[in-house]
């Protein structure tokens, strides 16, 4: 039986506790961690976890009898509790982002390598059935090279979202919706398209006076093999509408799922393929639905990569990648220039500190609040709407 603890019983705190609550007969949650040590009671009672404690300090549980924790607090604090609890012989997954600069999550890869611990980074959009099949079909590249992808990650965020006291600062969220809405789309095309080797971007805060950071970013993507791509981050867009769009030489698809197939007259102008459209629908029918989805899917790999030692679907290296391509998005978005990976360890946005010189800081935050009325959290428009 697994033992887990959970560090962090914010909103996100309740999507941890019921994907392990899946898995009854493999683990067991024996902690709840929170600085504000009645939110944690809170979550050990609102879920029944009888065999669970209430901790105030996550250092009383770095010598106890647990396997594995998930790390639910703000980002800036990622790094020194997930190198913690690996050096303490413990696995770790960890809410995304991974950390809130390249060098924090270098400090955490090298905790995993020197521990031989497991580091997971949450992307729980991968573990749904819509990305599943998308990433099948298009690794079947039966719509021939890509030619450019779009990202649409949209999202709507009242101006008092930004009055939680460590949201909306570069040292404390390490970003705007770039990184913390965002990660998950990124990590997806990631996924599914490979890094790029450029980008050129713009960003802006344009509704809340009461953040440093951005509100919308665009950003456009070179890659390797020719293909260009665009990614569009917001949390100014009303109805939250997301999508994945991959363009092929032979055909479109997209998350929410879309086939669209042309051949060429003998003008040059397209007409339907509708062979090729059959072909591409069929091979995503015929596809498995995912089991568990979202959370409860990560922590089902999670769990098997612990008991039998089976690969991370996402590991460290890929969290690392996603936050590479954000802190690229950034850098260029700050400085005007164009940002070409790798990002080496002395670059200006390399650590906390000196990104935090150098990243445009849009205003001022000149008040807060310790905390919300837990409410819960929107995850946008459903990938597979229609």
């Amino acid at each position: 039986m697994i033992k887990v603890a959970i560090i962090g019983a914010g909103a996100i705190s309740s999507a941890h506790i019921s994907a392990y609550m899946k898995f009854r007969e493999r683990c067991r949650i024996v902690a709840v961690v929170d600085v504000y040590v009645e939110k944690a009671q809170k979550r050990i009672l609102e879920y029944g976890l009888h065999d669970a404690v209430a901790v105030r300090d996550y250092h009383e549980l770095l010598q106890n009898d647990i396997d594995h924790v998930s790390i639910c607090t703000p980002p800036y604090t990622h790094a020194s509790i997930a190198c913690d609890f690996m050096k303490a012989g413990k696995h770790v997954l960890v809410e995304k982002p991974m950390a809130s600069s390249l060098e924090e999550a270098d400090q955490m890869l090298k905790a995993a390598q020197d521990s031989g611990k497991l580091l997971s980074v949450v992307a729980q959009n991968r573990f749904t059935t819509p990305m599943m099949k998308l990433k099948s079909v298009i690794d079947s590249r039966q719509m021939g090279p890509i030619l450019h992808v779009q990202v649409d990650s949209y999202w709507w965020r009242g101006y008092s979202y930004y009055d939680l006291w460590w949201r909306g600062t570069w040292e404390k969220e390490g970003g705007g919706c770039t990184l913390n809405h965002a990660v998950h789309h990124i990590d997806a095309m990631l996924w599914m398209m490979g890094a790029p080797i450029e980008v050129q971007a713009m960003m802006a805060n344009t509704a809340h006076d009461n953040a440093e950071v951005e509100d919308i970013s665009m950003a456009m993507l070179r890659f390797s093999q020719g293909a260009v791509g665009m990614i569009t981050s917001s949390v100014v867009h009303h109805g939250e509408e997301q999508q994945l769009i991959f363009q092929g030489k032979e055909a479109r698809v997209s998350v929410p799922w879309k086939v669209v197939a042309s051949t060429s007259q003998s003008n040059g102008f397209p007409e339907p393929n509708p062979d090729l459209e059959r072909q591409l629908q069929q091979q995503y029918d015929a596809l498995p639905e995912v089991i568990h989805s979202g959370h409860a899917g990560q922590v089902e790999n999670v769990l098997d990569a612990i008991e039998k030692g089976t690969s991370l679907v996402v590991d460290g290296e890929s969290g690392r990648d996603t936050l590479e391509l954000i802190v690229g998005i950034y850098k260029s978005a700050s400085t005007g220039e164009k940002v070409v990976f790798p990002i080496p360890s002395d670059d200006t946005f390399y650590s906390r500190e000196s990104m935090m010189r150098h990243v445009v800081h849009f205003y001022e935050k000149k008040s807060s609040v310790e905390n919300f009325e837990d409410r819960g959290i929107t995850l946008g428009r459903r990938l597979d709407a229609e």
